[in-house]
């Protein structure tokens, strides 16, 4: 039962922290979904909109996502996206 309350506070705290985002994200027509915070504390998005298909999309993970959760919640150990758009090399 406790595991289930901390998950929602993570969650409430990860979608904070993505809301600080949100507008640049949406500006270029895309945003980003939690999908699940697993029980190792490892956050799954799914980048939505044009971010789901770009090819910067790695770097706006990096750079932004990933970078404003950890910040924000330092109880989350990794984030993961299930659709990321590798970069081209």
């Amino acid at each position: 039962m406790a595991e289930i309350a901390l998950k929602e506070i993570l969650l409430q705290q990860v979608e904070l922290a993505l809301d600080s985002i949100r507008p640049y994200l949406k500006t270029d027509g895309g945003d980003v979904k939690v999908l699940d915070i697993t029980e190792e504390r490892v956050v799954v998005l799914e980048l939505m909109g044009a971010c789901g298909s770009c090819p910067m999309s790695a770097m706006t993970f990096k750079g932004g996502i990933e970078q404003a959760i950890m910040r924000a919640v330092p109880e989350i150990k990794g984030i993961q996206a299930v659709n990321l758009t590798p970069m081209d090399v």
